[in-house]
């Protein structure tokens, strides 16, 4: 006689959450551009053919500026050669940060040769880092903002010593004392450092920065400046600073450059983290005051997706190690 089969276990699955089940149906976000808006306006709201694939796409880059960082995040800015955009970069990608985060931005100019980030925006206080140095009552936010101008972004600037002689004495103390203060109060800082990398002030930069922004320009002499600088990096010891390195190459004349852009950033990319293109735009070649809504749509767009690129490397659940003593951060 056969023995029986036990008959399998029959497995019931449990009922559905209430989470789980989709009950709202999601409002679309208007268009906010091309057909897609004229319809929308047209019909008076009544017909909302949502977002397109571009809008989309534009709104996770806004996302990923927008993302959390713990403490703080020090970018230092440089180029190795005067008039490739070093200044417009700090000012765009602070301009960028400022505008779309809630939280605070600085760029601090530590150039000690004359350095003009202060004139990149409208300027709302005549002092400078040394002037905040002096002051031993620093204690809150509003006892540093009396030292800072504000652009329209809200990204507000640092400036440096007008005076010739004691800019020159700008050294890496003084960075890293004003970089002290800042770090209690700002939670973005941008370094608009100088173009000689034995300076002082550059050595205090270039320790304390969590990311390096290269600025070449479309030229030969540009982009072979920036390849010597990040071979110095290398043999003096910021390998790791190398690694998370954002080369942007400026293209500041009108039309085509007599370069293959495409080929300075495959040999760029082989040796950075990332590469950003900046195309050329009449208010930013101006020199003077930069307002992003005076931006062209495709620079401005260029300066999102270079936040975008640094923002990537923001360590949101990592601790930053903070100064045993200073200000009270409120």
């Amino acid at each position: 006689m056969q023995q029986a089969i036990p008959a399998m276990p029959v497995s019931v699955e449990p009922p559905r959450s209430i989470d789980d089940i989709e009950l709202i149906r999601r409002a679309q976000l208007p268009p906010s551009k091309g057909w897609r808006r004229i319809l929308h306006r047209l019909s008076c709201g009544s017909v909302n053919p949502g977002q397109s694939p571009a809008e989309i796409e534009y709104d996770q880059l806004i996302r990923r500026v927008r993302q959390p960082v713990r403490g703080n995040y020090k970018i230092a800015v440089l180029s190795m050669k005067g008039g490739v955009g070093k200044t417009t970069t700090t000012t765009g990608l602070g301009s960028t940060f400022a505008a779309h985060r809630g939280d605070r931005v600085i760029a601090y100019d530590a150039n000690p040769d004359f350095g003009t980030l202060a004139y990149r925006i409208h300027r709302d206080s005549e002092r400078t880092v040394r002037d905040l140095l002096t002051d031993k009552a620093v204690h809150s936010y509003s006892d540093v903002r009396i030292y800072t101008s504000q652009a329209k972004s809200r990204l507000e600037v640092l400036a440096s010593e007008r005076d010739p002689s004691v800019s020159e004495a700008f050294n890496e103390h003084d960075y890293t004392a004003a970089l002290r203060i800042l770090e209690c109060f700002y939670n973005i800082i941008l370094t608009d450092c100088g173009t000689g990398l034995m300076n002082s002030a550059m050595a205090g930069a270039l320790k304390e920065a969590d990311a390096l922004v290269l600025v070449s320009s479309a030229a030969k002499d540009g982009a072979r400046s920036a390849g010597a600088t990040l071979e110095w990096l290398s043999r003096h010891g910021f390998d790791d600073l190398v690694k998370r390195t954002v080369v942007v190459i400026n293209e500041s004349r009108k039309g085509s450059s007599a370069l293959d852009v495409e080929q300075l950033k495959s040999y760029f990319s082989e040796r950075t983290r990332a590469v950003q293109v900046v195309p050329y735009d009449d208010h930013l070649a101006e020199g003077d005051t930069i307002d992003l809504d005076l931006l062209g749509k495709l620079a401005r767009r260029a300066f999102v997706e270079l936040a975008a690129l640094l923002a990537d490397d923001f360590p949101p659940n990592i601790p930053r190690t903070t100064p045993q003593s200073g200000p009270t951060p409120w």
